[in-house]
């Protein structure tokens, strides 16, 4: 399984406190997505970015299936949370 969450860096500079808020996922449990595609919207400090499905974990040319959705749209979230699971897909 591979965790996937809010990157690292998307929480430098930022408030200690401060929580962002998963605003929509862009694809269901049992979706098979591809490295780099964008997995859900996120608002963090009035900025909207996407968390997208790593690059690595799957092989070249492989695709993952998402196993679980854990934090529903709407819920705030703080640093570290995993957001979802991912599998390697086939």
């Amino acid at each position: 399984m591979i965790d996937v969450g809010l990157e690292r860096s998307a929480w430098e500079g930022v408030e200690a406190g401060t929580e962002a808020l998963l605003e929509k996922w862009l694809i269901k449990e049992g979706d098979t997505v591809e490295p780099g595609q964008p997995l859900a919207s996120v608002v963090l400090v009035k900025t909207t970015m996407e968390v997208t499905a790593p690059e690595s974990g799957a092989g070249a040319g492989r695709h993952f299936r998402v196993a679980a959705l854990l934090v529903p749209e709407g819920e705030t979230f703080g640093p570290g949370r995993v957001l979802a699971r991912l599998e390697p897909a086939g």
